[in-house]
């Protein structure tokens, strides 16, 4: 059995992807996340406490398990506040990623026979969105700092000496335990139902992701031991707009009260780019990846909502 190690579980896929592996035959599991497991099922893993922005924590963690594979989920995404929180952001997206690269480079140097696998997280973020949808060779050029800090965390991987996959991702949904966070899907369903007025941009346009898809993704990759960069989203390409529209067509709520805005009337700290969306051709063909559609996503979710 292979050990696999997760950082970030207490997050959305990390979530999702302790769940697929907490009894998967081929794996050992070692969940990681800063302070208390928020999970509700804590069997069929081992769970260790774990800020990745301490390097010492890291290093004794890492060492502790020896771990074959990595899924680096830990990440701070609220792009706005990695805008105002520059400091933070840089620690938690780019400092942390180095830490652990370093110390992984370390212990492969000091055991001959250890060679692992590393899988990070990316997004669709560090592209400029003068077009779409995008594949893997597309050139980054990103507007926010949030980007930045995670174009920097694939720069420090590509120059390392590890075996290595970034996986790159567009706006996330899905459901969590406890409900501790909403999602955009969640957002426009609660809205709609409690008849209030929305404003959605009609000049942003994604593949956005089932958690469930990603987290599938990124165990093919481990699976696979598959090594480079790979686009894994949803295969529906839409505007925000239509986002909105598709979840009020399944829900059968009222449209009319989904008001179409443009990004530049919305004051939000962080530039997002305007057109990205993923092309997924690499990762259907090389990793056999087949991610639901944006309406069996919502179907998938629904069932998941506690009643």
């Amino acid at each position: 059995m292979r050990k696999i190690l997760i950082t970030g579980s207490n997050g959305l896929l990390g979530q999702k992807l302790v769940y697929k592996l907490m009894n998967h035959s081929s794996y050992k599991l070692i969940a990681t996340a800063r302070g208390d497991n928020r999970l509700v099922k804590k069997d069929g893993y081992i769970y260790e406490s774990l800020d990745i922005t301490n390097s010492k924590q890291i290093e004794d963690i890492f060492t502790k398990y020896l771990p074959d594979v990595i899924i680096n989920t830990a990440a701070m995404t609220n792009v706005d506040a990695c805008e105002t929180e520059k400091e933070l952001a840089w620690k938690m997206n780019a400092s942390s990623v180095e830490y652990q690269v370093n110390t992984l480079q370390k212990l492969k140097s000091k055991h001959s026979d250890y060679n692992p696998h590393y899988i990070h997280l990316s997004t669709d973020f560090i592209f400029d969105g003068t077009h779409g949808p995008l594949d893997e060779n597309e050139k980054p050029n990103p507007l926010s700092y949030y980007a930045e800090t995670k174009l920097a965390a694939e720069n420090t991987i590509l120059t390392s000496s590890l075996t290595w996959a970034i996986a790159r991702t567009v706006l996330v949904y899905g459901i969590v335990d406890n409900m501790s966070r909403s999602n955009i899907v969640l957002w426009v369903k609660s809205n709609l139902e409690q008849g209030k007025v929305i404003n959605v941009v009609d000049d942003q346009f994604r593949t956005p992701t089932l958690a469930e898809d990603l987290a599938d993704g990124c165990i093919l990759i481990a699976d696979k031991k598959a090594t480079g960069i790979y686009n894994i989203s949803g295969k529906d390409y839409m505007s925000i707009l239509e986002l909105a529209n598709r979840v009020a067509d399944y829900y059968k709520l009222d449209k009319s009260l989904i008001k179409p805005s443009k990004s530049v009337d919305i004051k939000q700290p962080a530039k997002r780019p305007p057109n990205t969306g993923f092309i997924i051709d690499k990762a259907k063909k090389n990793l056999g990846y087949n991610p639901h559609s944006f309406e069996e996503g919502i179907a998938l979710m629904e069932k998941q909502i506690p009643k």
